[in-house]
């Protein structure tokens, strides 16, 4: 059961527009939320014809930032077609956001949308997660005192990558995945952030060490991609072309 669930149906359900899912991202998707973190709610929109084929056309992207009877939320949905889009474009966030198991709202189709997307993923997802690692780890590092946030994100993204470069499936949990590396200092991090705020620091961090694990499995990455049997490029256009259709038509 997701915690604030019906709340967050209640959200879900008061849209301007169906929605071909909703499902929750983030620090709760990672399996690190701080006892202060927001809700990151993500999701797909469809709009109507009458929206589509006129001279004024309805949003392609909805954001709402709010607090609801304390509950602190970021809400973002794409129009079908643009998400559809950006998953035939190696885009690592849609993935998380479709495969995520916290779902909170969904249509059938839903189902058929995650079938379909495995034909999205390719080995060239590696850049989306290397790019992540790097943007985070520069966080992280700039930062006195550092703060735990961003190295789980690092860490979460590095280990994300290489799983999916390995095996072929999404795995963004980092408790999870740490099932499967066994990285000792894990699980301390993990247990800071949640008994921490959402800004707590990391004192006597030793950031020499994190830095050359950082760059460990950054190196790792790269290589797991180089040797993936993924494919190249994602044969998925074809379905996602039908689904769509008969989402707009249906």
């Amino acid at each position: 059961m997701i915690p604030n669930q019906a709340q967050l149906e209640a959200i879900a359900q008061a849209q301007p527009y169906p929605l071909l899912f909703a499902t929750i991202s983030g620090s709760h998707l990672y399996g690190f939320p701080s006892p202060d973190s927001d809700y990151d709610l993500r999701g797909v929109h469809v709009l109507p014809l009458r929206e589509l084929v006129g001279l004024t056309t309805g949003p392609e992207t909805l954001e709402i930032s709010d607090d609801r009877d304390g509950l602190e939320l970021d809400l973002v949905t794409h129009e079908a077609k643009k998400f559809f889009g950006l998953l035939l474009k190696r885009n690592g966030y849609v993935l998380e956001q479709l495969y995520s198991p916290l779902i909170v709202q969904a249509m059938p189709e839903h189902e058929e949308l995650k079938a379909i997307a495995q034909n999205c993923i390719t080995r060239h997802h590696a850049h989306h997660y290397l790019g992540f690692a790097q943007t985070q780890w520069r966080l992280f590092a700039k930062e006195n005192p550092p703060r735990v946030k961003p190295l789980l994100y690092t860490y979460r993204v590095l280990l994300t990558g290489i799983h999916l470069m390995r095996s072929g499936k999404l795995e963004p949990n980092l408790v999870t995945l740490n099932e499967e590396f066994q990285l000792p200092y894990i699980a301390d991090l993990v247990a800071r952030k949640l008994a921490g705020a959402e800004k707590s620091v990391l004192a006597g961090a030793d950031v020499g060490f994190h830095e050359q694990e950082y760059r460990r499995l950054l190196t790792q990455l790269e290589e797991e991609r180089d040797r993936s049997t993924l494919p190249n490029d994602a044969t998925a256009q074809a379905a996602l072309h039908d689904l769509l259709l008969r989402l707009r038509l249906g």
